[in-house]
């Protein structure tokens, strides 16, 4: 290996295969879910006591062929939709000699290398720490991310001389779960938690980021299990 492959920048991002058959797959599969619906709505017009009686006849009583092409390009509409979502949800990670950069959707983050003391990545997370516990870069799929696989990511990194962490977050016990107005919090860190419990309560993705972000200006790192925050400041030592 040459010293300009070395220092190539190394991208990576799902596997094409995978996107290939969510974009395939979506728009066929919601077709079929518009065709069965309509199939349906002929079955239920006959069923007095179904509710919504009117706009179910209404459907069913809808010339042909259009009812039925109707219902597969809305279907497939429909799928559209779930593929544009998907898309804004995949991250990709490009590694290079002296950065790190993901970009998801139109959001981007990046860290230098001289800044980086570890990285590490699970199904849910990939995160690049700083000297004091920071997150650099963190990318949640409970914040609508979509990660890459896990194993070329630790490829790609080594192939650079990041400080891979295979073991995952080495802080890990250090995070106290949260309850409401517990002592021990920077100023305003109640405040953010609580106002994050209620986003999570009601999956509003962006909302949920942007607390992440408001509370790591205040030094304090946060997770999330099954609906409840865990959360740590930076500044303490991992324990071994």
């Amino acid at each position: 290996m040459t010293k300009a492959d070395r220092d190539a920048a190394i991208t990576v991002r799902q596997k094409t295969s995978d996107r290939v058959l969510v974009a395939a797959g979506f728009p066929v599969l919601g077709a079929g879910v518009g065709f069965l619906l309509k199939l349906l709505a002929g079955w239920a017009s006959t069923w007095p006591w179904i509710p919504w009686q009117g706009p179910v006849d209404l459907i069913a009583k809808a010339p042909e062929p259009a009812a039925t092409a109707g219902s597969l390009l809305l279907g497939a509409v429909v799928g559209g939709v779930v593929v544009f979502l998907a898309e804004q949800g995949y991250v990709t990670v490009t590694v290079e000699k002296d950065r790190i950069t993901t970009d998801r959707g139109d959001s981007s983050q990046s860290a230098p290398r001289a800044a980086v003391s570890g990285v590490f990545a699970d199904r849910k997370r990939l995160v690049v720490l700083g000297a004091q516990g920071e997150e650099l870069v963190a990318e949640y799929r409970n914040e609508g991310a979509d990660l890459p696989p896990v194993d070329r990511l630790a490829e790609a990194f080594g192939a650079h001389g990041y400080p891979w962490l295979p073991d995952g977050d080495p802080y890990r016990d250090t995070y106290r779960r949260w309850v409401a107005d517990m002592p021990g919090l920077p100023p305003g860190g109640n405040v953010l938690l609580k106002a994050r419990a209620e986003a999570l309560k009601e999956s509003e993705e962006k909302e949920i980021g942007e607390l992440r972000r408001e509370l790591a200006k205040l030094g304090v790192v946060v997770r999330d299990t099954d609906g409840r925050q865990w959360w740590r400041e930076t500044g303490t030592p991992a324990r071994p």
